[in-house]
């Protein structure tokens, strides 16, 4: 089973270099996607001396999700059997992969998300916690129909198959809801595992989720 390990990155020259280190003795091949960084990022990937990393690069920042959707696309162009999605900021655990995978290996699941909100405890932010997940989460519910106990899973694993099914076209932060939600509309096989987050900064704004929150109603509307 040959197993991608999608990396977005948009100006995180300070720790892409030790996050893709630390992932690739976890998996068999690491995208990077260089989402039109402005910093040393997509230099300093291309310099890496690993056989398993392929880097690409947007001419034009176009956001998390678009750079995801890169990925994907280039994983099953490979001939990829699992998709891993892994944030390039440090604030994932690359040794958790395999925890993250397991229900797709075994067939029990066909994509996993990581929860902050089960048996494992992460430093997530008050603010964050208390106001703008809660707030996420009953969005995702009223509005998507998406139970889970994380609304904004960034750490997550799809068989091939899936990511040819979900495809992102939310190209900003909006496409944690977005993938949640057509799992759920595709009567995929949906599991959560307990995944430990590292906060180093506060993360995203409270404007941020609003951004979310418009992009998503308007899709719905479109749709």
């Amino acid at each position: 089973m040959k197993i991608y390990c999608i990396i977005p990155a948009y100006n995180e020259e300070e720790t892409i270099s030790e996050v893709i280190k630390n992932v690739s003795p976890q998996v068999d091949k690491i995208v990077v996607v260089d989402d039109a960084s402005v910093d040393n990022t997509y230099k300093l990937v291309k310099e890496l001396n690993i056989g398993s990393l392929v880097c690409l690069r947007h001419i034009i920042n176009r956001g998390q999700g678009a750079a995801l959707q890169t990925g994907n696309e280039y994983a099953i162009k490979k001939e990829a059997d699992l998709l891993v999605h892994f944030d390039a900021d440090g604030q994932f655990t690359p040794e958790e992969i395999k925890d993250v995978i397991a229900p797709i290996t075994t067939g029990e699941a066909d994509i996993v998300f990581g929860s902050r909100f089960l048996s494992k405890k992460s430093n997530i932010p008050g603010f964050k916690k208390n106001i703008i997940l809660p707030i996420a989460r009953f969005i995702n519910k009223f509005f998507l129909g998406v139970s889970l106990t994380d609304p904004q899973a960034g750490f997550r694993a799809m068989s091939a198959e899936t990511a040819k099914k979900i495809k992102i076209k939310h190209d900003g932060m909006a496409h944690c809801s977005e993938i949640m939600y057509k799992a759920f509309r595709y009567k995929l096989k949906i599991k959560e595992v307990p995944v430990t987050i590292i906060y180093h900064s506060f993360g995203q704004r409270f404007s941020g989720g609003i951004k979310i929150l418009k992009d998503l109603l308007l899709a719905k509307l479109i749709n």
